[in-house]
């Protein structure tokens, strides 16, 4: 089974660059750039395929203007981390973050065959926050639901979290790079360099996670 969190958190964060996002609203950002990744991938499916490598780096070369990759990583790491953490060291986080995101969701989300995806409602949170809600439809026809997070800043709408199917994806990485310190004996540099393992760890906990759900 295609991991329902590969297929969410994919279909959105590839799709968000697509679209000009600063005079939109929240679910329009969602529901228009889910419809144009899909059409893109429809498209040029074979090829990205053929080429993974151009794939991952596409994605990556679009992340950064959407998503609030600062505020993502300064989450994860935590202010115990962070502020003892140097620019250098924030930018490669970063970096490293995105693109072992890519590499390991990219695949899923080109087997991605059109079971069904559905852009919910929006709850605004004051001005500058706000989440959509959307339903995956699994390929055993079971639904999944997928809540993004999004915060405004400097006038556009930029992701922070996703929660898919009651998994909190950010507190699930947050606890890996807390576990990832303890066992590098609080080398940042180590546990930078190391954290596409620790998302393949924390992919695998996920997916157990979502196969425990749906027996």
């Amino acid at each position: 089974m295609i991991s329902i969190l590969r297929r969410g958190l994919l279909v959105l964060l590839a799709a968000l660059p697509l679209m000009a996002v600063a005079a939109q609203s929240p679910k329009e950002v969602i529901q228009g750039t889910t419809t144009q990744l899909l059409a893109d991938l429809k498209a040029n499916k074979e090829q990205y395929k053929s080429n993974p490598s151009a794939f991952y780096d596409a994605l990556n070369a679009n992340l950064g203007p959407v998503v609030d990759a600062d505020g993502i990583s300064r989450s994860i790491m935590t202010v115990k981390y962070s502020r003892k953490a140097t620019p250098e060291q924030m930018q490669r986080f970063q970096e490293n973050f995105k693109r072992s995101l890519m590499q390991f969701y990219g695949n899923a989300l080109l087997e991605y065959n059109n079971q069904g995806i559905t852009v919910g409602a929006e709850k605004m949170d004051g001005n500058d926050r706000a989440s959509v809600d959307m339903t995956v439809k699994g390929n055993n026809g079971a639904i999944y639901p997928v809540s993004y997070t999004l915060t405004k800043l400097d006038g556009e709408w930029k992701v922070r979290n996703v929660i898919v199917n009651g998994i909190n994806i950010g507190k699930l990485f947050r606890d890996q790079f807390a576990d990832a310190m303890q066992r590098n004996g609080n080398n940042l540099d180590k546990t930078i360099d190391g954290w596409a393992g620790e998302v393949a760890k924390a992919k695998e906990t996920a997916e157990q996670e979502t196969e425990k759900q749906t027996q």
